[in-house]
This record gives C-alpha cells, structure tokens and sequence, in this order.
C-alpha cells in the first residue's frame, strides 16, 4: 500500500497524539545552554527521563496497527500477521532513542532517510513478516518519520535553533568561498588588473599623428595627437517625415562635430576624402575612450587584418594589431558581451574590392553576436555604394573639409607640436593671400605637408610653388599607400598623372569643375592606347574606379558627376598638360579671364624658359593693370627665364605697385585678389607709401576678406597715425571679432579713436586691451556703453554721435577719468550740468542737444557749441568760472547772443568763429582777450572794412574760411604778426 494510501486509512488525529507522547515538550528557546539536543534527550521513553515503557510504545502501536486493519477497505496485510507488525513497529519506535543526531539535523535529513535510519537500527524487526506486511510497516513507519518532522518544527527551540545553525554555516560557507577566491582569482578580477595596462597602452599608442610620404629633413613626421588633434566637422543629409498629406521635405545637410559621431547613433560609417583625417579620428576616440575608462577601444586597420587572411575574432583582436599584452582568456568576448566595446574598423577603401563583402559579413556577424557596442567603420566616399551598411542600422556620415578657422588652429597647433613658433605667422599669411595655396589646405593631410615644407624652407615656401604640388602629388599617387604596408597600386604614379592631367585640362578648356562620368571614362578611354602600364588593367571604366579610389585627388559628388578635389590640382595639372602639347596660344588667349589665372602661373611653372618668355610677353602686351601683375605674379615661378623679361615685368609692375597716390591705390584694387599676393611692406615703404597700401587692401575686404585681413595685419604695429586710422576705419569691412582680435587690439592707442557702429563691435571692444578714446554711432544705450568698457577709468576721451537714445546723462559719471566729451546729433540728451563732477577739459556739441547747465562746468578749456546758445550775452549760458583757452562758436551760436562779453574769458587763446557778420562792438570784445594768438573766421567778419579793424599784435595765425574774396594782404596791417591762410 503506498504512504498516501495509507495517509488516508491513518488519521493525522491518531499519528499526532502519539509523536505528542513519544517525545518530550521542550522549554523556549534556542537548546544552546547546554550542548546541542539529541533525539535521545527528546525522546520521553530513553533513560532516567522514562516517561513511557516498552509496554506503553507497544499499546500506541497496537492502536496505530488496529486502526488501519478496521479501516474500510482490503487490509494492508494478513491478519495473522498483526502480532508480528505490532512488535516490528515497536522496535522501530524504540530505535529513536538510539539516533545521535538533533531535531534540525532530523528535519534537514528528511522523512525518508529518516524511516531509513530507524530500519536499519531495527534490522530483525521484519523477520517472518509477509512481503505486504513489510511494505505495511516500511509506509508506516515513514509516515511517522513524516509526522515527527513535522512536530520537530512547531517546537519553540527549532526555529531559533535553525537561525542559529543557518548563520553559522553561511558563516563557515563564506569563509570558505573567500579562501577559494584568494587561491583562485576571479575572472572579473583579472579583467580588471589587465584593463588598467589596457587602457594607458591605448591612449600612448594612439596619441600621435603621422604623415606619411614626407620625408622633409628638419620636420617631424609624428607628433603628440592631443595637443595637434582639430576637431573637424561630419555632415549627413537628413530629411523630416512629412506630416499626414505634406509632401515630404527635401534632404538638408546636418553639420556635427565629428568625434561626436558616436554619441547618439551605436554605428556610424564615415567617408572621407584622401588625409581629410578619418584615420585621425579614430585614434581620437581610442585615445579619449582610453582615458575615461568607459568603454574599451579596437582600433582595427583593415589593411592589417587583411593580411593574415581570416579575420580575426575578438578573441584575436589584439594579437591581429600586433598588441604586446596579453588578456585574460575570454576577456574580449566578457566585454563585447556586456556592451562596453568601442569597435574602430578602419579603412575599407584600402583593402581589395573583392574582400569587402567579406569584410561585411564579418562585421555584421560580429555586431548581431556582440550587441550593445559602439561600431564606427571608415571609408573614402566611393569605396561602397551608398547604402552598403544602411539596412544594418549604420548611420553614414561624410567629413567637412576645413574651414578657414581650422585651418588657422592647425596650422597654430602643428607649430606648437613641432616647436616652431617662429614660423607660424609668415605661413598664415601666405595661406591668406594666396589663393591657389589656401584651395589645397583643406584637410589635415595637406595643412601638414604645407606646414612641413614652409619649416622645411625656414619660413618660406618653395620658390616657385610647382615643388609643393609635385611634393603633394607623389605623396597621394604612391608614397602614402606604399609607406602605410599597402599593396602596390595597380597604377603607377605616371599612369595615374597621364590620365589625371587629360581629365584636367578638359575641365580647364570647359570653365567647369565637374564632369558626367561618361565624358571621363570617353577620355581615359582615348588615353588608353598610349598608357601602356593602365591599358592591362582594364577597360576604361576600370580604370577611371581604381583613379577615383586611389589616387586621392578625384572624388564622386553623385552617381553621374566626378571633379578634383581641389581646384588647385586641376588647375596644376590642366597647366602641365596644356604645356606638354604646346598650348600656349590657347593660355594666352584666355589670359583676360579670370578663371584662367592660376592656370596660366601653373603653366609658366612647367613651361621651358623660351615658353615663359612668350607667354610673359603676351600679359604684357595687353598693357592692362592686372595682366601687368598677373606677369608680376607669374615671376614666383619662373625659376629660369630672360633676365629683358624679368626686367621689363618688374619695371612696369613697379609702376603699380606700390601705388604712387589713393586713386592708383583703388585702381589697384580693381585688379582683384591678384593684388593681395604682391602687396608689399611695412618694411621697406613710406608712411605715405604704407598708407596707399592699406587703401588698397581694405578695398578688396568684400571680396576676398581673408587675403585683406593678412595684408592689413602686417601693418598693425605701423608708428603712423594716418595708417593706423585707416586700419581703424576698415573694422566695419570684417569679420568683427576676428579683426578687433588679430589687428585692432595690437594697435598704438596714441591718438587714435576706436569706432564701434553696431553691438557686435561694441561687444568686441569689452575683449580687447582698453581705448582711452572711443567713439560710438547710432543708437547705443549708455548703460551698454558703460558696459562694454572693462575699465571705465581708463577712458579720458569720449565721442557719441547720431543717438536719439541719448536721454540722461548721468551714466557718464561712471567713466571717472572721462576728460573730452562730444555729443553730436544727439537731440534728447539732458543733464550736462550733472557732469560737473567729471572736471571735463573740452566739451563740443553739434546739433541740438539741450544746453541747460552747461554754465555750470566750471573746469572746461575747450568749448566747442553749433547750435544757438539762449540768453542776450555769452555770459548767459555759458561756464563764466572756466578757465577757457579754446572757443569755437557757429553759424547759429551767437545769432541771440552776438560776442557780448566775450572778453569776459580773458584766458582765450584760440577763437574760432563761423559765418555771421561783425559789428565794431564784437571786434571791440576781440580786442580785449589779451593771450588771443589764433583766430578761425569766416570772411563775412571782414565786412566793416579794413580800417575798421583793430589792431591785434598779439594774434600769429589767422585762417579765413572764404564765402567772398577777402584781400589779405591788405589785412597784413591788422594782424602785423601774424600768417593768413586763406581756405
């Protein structure tokens, strides 16, 4: 009969009485006073605590055994058997006095094994007894074991017994655990451990820049990337989801800095043309994972892996680029799994055509078993078609050439990193003004070969310009790859200059940038037959690919169109194909435009001196002021050429430049951008020579700013005030933080007034060192005037002009040292007698500015008043307790008041007086100013007569504005001493 049969026949109200009787009712607690609690001392029937005899057990067995044979049913076994089981079931019952074990260490035995230990303590119980006897007697004695169990663990002293044994076997099992981890590191552990070698090992790897294919003697090939890296720009087009019934919007160009490609998108493929710094980057982004520890950097160069055929797992990661340390086993897997991977697969373009797929297979297997990692894969823009990697959820992102300011920090932060400081400026002026030569600065690769060659020249570029692009050719065309461990270019450098230079000059004779891609491979295919080394590998078609792809001067804007990456180069080598077949007629008819210009300097570059001296002579022919400095121009790259020629270039070019007064120096200006590269000075020219050439640089501002601001800027330190006003006039014309920053904050103050038109100049003029005199037009609060000056103290000289804004004047009190005030076309402007407090020197006003209070400024010396002044007598309005040394009074300012004490200033010295007639009784109060030595006067106060005229000894200069013819000799009497200008 099974237990739960039985379970059923026996009554837990039978079984429980007799556990309750069998085993003694423990006190509270834990049994910890003593020793631990046997089952010996819980029995009742054991010992000197007998509480139940043998013949007690027998009775509580006999019931147990009776009950189950008077339950419905077939009986569990024979009834002659009953004697027999009774006393088996006795003899297992007694056994649990024998047991040497505890209730927890019972009840963590369980039932069964339990039924089992008392079997084997009562081995002769079940001898003579029927098989369904002793399957009787083993259920029920298992469930017995069942029912002990279960009062075990309703004792009062079991469950804090249990406690007590669970803390200290957690104890004993942490012990244990902690001396396993001390003899056997954890996998955790040593990750960690060889992260910490890892991650500095990356960032020092990585932390440099290489230039490859320059072999420059006193340049460095390689230097620190955190102190050259320039953050560069991606763009990606991207287009909104169109609302329900809008049609869709078009693509627009998204600009992000590069280096956050990653930050909002796990996988990002990024094109970039040839050096445009895709290489760059991603060591940038080992280098800065590597410092900040977030995630673990694989810089993977696929021309690397390529080689050792499979491409490696990640477990091969590191040993695939040749890294010295070695992880722990399942490292690289242990982190990809937990998504702290930043996976830098570099240079797809540079592996062959056939082993990209694979190369994608390989990636893609990689990122659906390791999800959660940052994917970031590298290519030049035509390697794969558009949307190789879109489906697979990668973002496409294409580098930006540089701008004109990233230009300028490369080549700041590259003369840092080469400890060359001395040569910096002179190479940021050449980029400026040369046009040709700031074209082909457009990413670091070539910014780094300017640079080196310009150090490489101790300051100078070469002589004529032709060896930095044939520098720049043999590096893209075959060195770069080659010293990179590529495989050898399937075309040669000829090859490829062959094909390169045909495709050009097609562009140059169309006035175009870009061609149809038909109309390429038309021409590579004509080219074919005499390109013996391109014939053999392939049609034309083929071969325009692997052109486009490797030679890192031709790019794919679409589909259908290909051109230069650079005008330069197209210009270049359009020159030296039109050369090789003799086109000189063509160049020099084309010489009028202006697109053909630096063509035609390229092609006296390649030309034989016989063919430079025709084509000069051609320029010069056309007796045009450019054309003249077009020749000029071309010099630079005549290395050998018929010293007549070189001579009469020079000699009619001098007569231009440097301009010989300001009308030369605007015509000069209207030859163009040419202009800026023959500009000379400062040294060498005179202060009226260096002004002209101010003139003429500032001209050409709107046009090519960035070639002006060069020119301008080597005038900055200039002693004259006259060119350093007009480096101050000019300001409007540019960029205006950058021009306050690169000239006007470097200018001599002595004299000079600073302008601010608008709140970007006067934002500018809070940066810049202080102007003790400014000059601010139109209409500016002067709160914001006050707060645009960083020391207001340092301002003595102020002018405001054309500002109906101008209300209260009580914010000037701010500028404690202001000593000269003008305010002109200020209408509403109130208070003058409030300034009192700054003691001003000279005070002039023009227009109709209210002069209440102007009596009052008792500490003036120079007065200067246009507008009619109110009141009988001078004395009236204005200042009696000035010491005035300086009045200059206008057409309408006396017209109330005429001179009526006007001796009352008997400190005077210079008078100055426009149009209004005289009376005997003003020449009278001249008369009486004893210091007068200076008299401005219009010729109307001449009307009396000239012998009505006092005599003034004392006056040594009169200047007479004529309205009417005035004769001064017959003044000469009045004035004995002094010299009469007429104006």
């Amino acid at each position: 009969m099974e237990p739960a049969v039985l379970g059923g026949k026996l009554a837990s109200s039978l079984v429980a009485p007799l556990v309750k009787k069998l085993f003694v009712t423990g006190g509270p607690g834990a049994g910890l006073v003593d020793r631990p609690v046997r089952l010996d001392r819980l029995v009742s029937f054991r010992g000197e605590r007998r509480h139940l005899g043998e013949a007690e057990v027998r009775r509580l067995a006999g019931r147990l055994v009776g009950a189950s044979l008077d339950s419905p049913g077939e009986p569990p076994f024979p009834a002659d058997e009953t004697e027999a089981v009774t006393d088996a079931l006795t003899a297992r019952l007694l056994a649990l006095g024998d047991l040497d074990m505890d209730d927890v260490q019972a009840v963590r035995l369980g039932h069964q094994e339990l039924a089992k230990q008392l079997q084997v303590r009562a081995p002769s119980a079940t001898a003579g007894l029927s098989a369904d006897a002793c399957y009787f007697l083993d259920s029920v004695t298992e469930w017995a074991c069942l029912h002990i169990l279960e009062f075990f663990t309703r004792r009062s002293t079991f469950v804090a017994r249990s406690l007590v044994e669970q803390a200290r076997w957690h104890a004993e099992l942490i012990a244990r655990v902690d001396e396993l981890i001390a003899r056997v590191p954890r996998p955790d552990a040593r990750d960690t451990a060889f992260e910490r070698r890892y991650l500095p090992y990356v960032a020092d790897r990585h932390n440099h820049l290489t230039i490859y294919g320059i072999d420059l003697r006193d340049s460095p090939d390689r230097w620190p990337l955190e102190v050259a890296y320039l953050s560069l720009e991606a763009t990606t087009e991207e287009g909104r989801a169109p609302l329900p019934g809008d049609p869709a919007e078009p693509e627009r160009a998204v600009r992000l800095p590069a280096e956050a490609a990653l930050t909002a998108h796990e996988r990002v493929l990024l094109r970039g043309d040839a050096g445009s710094g895709k290489t760059t980057l991603a060591q940038w982004l080992a280098v800065t994972a590597a410092r900040d520890g977030d995630r673990m950097p694989y810089v993977l160069p696929l021309r690397t892996l390529i080689r050792a055929g499979a491409l490696p797992s990640p477990a091969a990661f590191l040993t695939a680029v040749g890294c010295p340390l070695t992880p722990p086993e399942g490292w690289a897997e242990r982190v990809l799994g937990a998504g702290r991977g930043l996976v830098l697969v570099d240079g797809l373009d540079e592996i062959p055509a056939a082993e990209r797929h694979r190369t994608r297979d390989w990636l893609l297997a990689l990122i659906r078993a390791f999800p959660g990692n940052r994917w970031l894969l590298t290519s030049r823009p035509t390697a794969v078609r558009a949307d190789w990697l879109a489906a697979e959820g990668f973002r496409e992102l294409t580098l930006a050439p540089m701008r004109q300011d990233d230009v300028t920090t490369f080549v700041r932060r590259w003369h840092a990193a080469a400890e060359a400081p001395e040569f910096e400026a002179r190479l940021l002026d050449s980029l400026r003004t040369k046009r040709d030569l700031a074209r082909l600065a457009t990413n670091p690769l070539m910014c780094g070969l300017i640079c080196a060659l310009h150090r490489e020249r101790r300051g100078y570029l070469p002589t004529g310009r032709k060896e930095l692009y044939d520098a720049a050719l043999t590096m893209l065309l075959a060195r770069r790859d080659r010293e990179r461990g590529m495989e050898a270019v399937e075309l040669s450098e000829e090859a490829q200059l062959e094909l390169l230079q045909r495709l050009a000059y097609a562009l140059v004779l169309s006035g175009r940038t870009e061609m149809a891609v038909e109309t390429a491979e038309g021409i590579v295919e004509r080219a074919l037959p005499s390109v013996a080394s391109a014939a053999g590998q392939g049609d034309a078609a083929t071969v325009l690919r692997a052109l486009v792809l490797r030679s890192g001067l031709l790019r794919r804007p679409d589909e259908r169109s290909l051109d230069f990456v650079h005008r330069t180069f197209q210009d270049y080598l359009g020159a030296r194909y039109a050369v090789e077949e003799g086109h000189l007629d063509v160049l020099a008819g084309h010489a009028g435009d202006t697109q053909w210009e630096d063509v035609i300097r390229m092609a006296v570059a390649h030309a034989r001196p016989g063919e430079r001296a025709v084509l000069l002579r051609r320029l010069l022919a056309e007796d045009t002021p450019r054309l003249t400095l077009l020749a000029l121009a071309c010099l630079e790259h005549a290395t050998a050429l018929d010293p007549a020629v070189r001579a009469e270039v020079e000699a009619r070019a001098g007569a231009l430049v440097p301009p010989r007064s300001l009308e030369d120096a605007r015509a000069l200006a209207q030859a163009g951008a040419l202009v800026l590269e023959l500009l000379p000075g400062p040294e060498g020219l005179t202060d009226a020579q260096a002004h002209r050439v101010t003139v003429a640089a500032s001209l050409l501002a709107e046009s090519e700013p960035n070639g002006a601001l060069a020119v301008l800027r080597r005038f900055r330190e200039h002693p004259s005030l006259t060119v350093r006003r007009q480096l101050v006039g000019t300001w409007e014309r540019f960029e205006t933080r950058q021009y306050a920053t690169e000239v006007l904050d470097h200018l001599d103050r002595t004299g000079l007034f600073l302008t601010c038109q608008n709140p970007a100049q006067r934002s500018a003029v809070a940066e810049m060192r202080p102007w003790n005199q400014l000059r601010l037009d139109g209409p500016h609060a002067m709160t914001d005037v006050l707060a645009c000056v960083p020391e207001p103290d340092t301002l003595q000289e102020l002018l405001v002009a054309y500002n109906p804004e101008l209300t209260d004047l009580d914010p000037l009190l701010g500028f404690g040292s202001l000593r000269h005030l003008t305010l002109r076309e200020c209408p509403s402007a109130r208070g003058l007698g409030r300034l009192t407090a700054l003691r001003l020197e000279s005070l002039t006003i023009y227009g109709s500015t209210d002069l209440a209070g102007l009596n009052e400024l008792d500490s003036l010396r120079k007065l200067i008043i246009r507008q009619q002044l109110p009141g009988a007598r001078l004395t009236d309005s204005l200042p009696t307790g000035a010491p005035l040394r300086h009045l200059y009074l206008g057409q309408e300012a006396t017209k109330a008041t005429g001179l009526r004490d006007l001796s009352h200033w008997d400190t005077l010295e210079h008078l100055g007086l426009s149009s209004q007639r005289a009376t005997a009784a003003d020449w009278a109060e001249i008369s009486r100013l004893p210091r007068l030595t200076s008299l401005q006067l219009h010729s109307a106060f001449f009307d009396l007569g000239r012998d009505a005229l006092p005599v003034l000894p004392g006056v040594r200069s009169v200047q007479i504005l004529e309205s009417r013819p005035v004769d001064a000799t017959g003044l000469a009497s009045r004035f004995p001493h002094a010299e009469i200008e007429l104006f």
